[in-house]
């Protein structure tokens, strides 16, 4: 996902065929790593696509997904006669709480 993000930093950046070099420059200056071979194949299979047309079409495919929003337990609920329904209800109130609880021992900035 990292080569990914770096491929298209690139090309928003002006570089219209991003090479290894370039894609590698990128990793290094958020300090991070990419096997050859997988840069590689990132490039190989981008290369001469249009960006915009290939996330249009990632996006369609990823709406099609389900993502168990709120109305996938109701319906397992109903399925089931409604009897896990309040169980689930009083797990998911003592989670609350106990994150609600305090920082758990540490900041986000220190």
């Amino acid at each position: 996902m990292r080569i990914l993000g770096a491929y298209l930093l690139a090309v928003l950046g002006g570089n219209d065929s991003p090479d290894a070099a370039a894609l590698n420059k990128i990793l290094r200056a958020a300090g991070a790593e990419a096997e050859a071979a997988e840069v590689e194949k990132v490039i190989s299979q981008l290369k001469g696509k249009d960006l915009d047309a290939l996330i249009e079409e990632g996006s369609k495919k990823l709406s099609a997904v389900p993502t168990g929003g709120a109305a996938a337990p109701a319906a397992g609920g109903a399925a089931a006669g409604g009897a896990a329904a309040p169980k689930e209800e009083e797990k998911k109130k003592e989670s609350t709480e106990e994150s609600e609880g305090g920082d758990m021992g540490f900041s986000l900035f220190d």
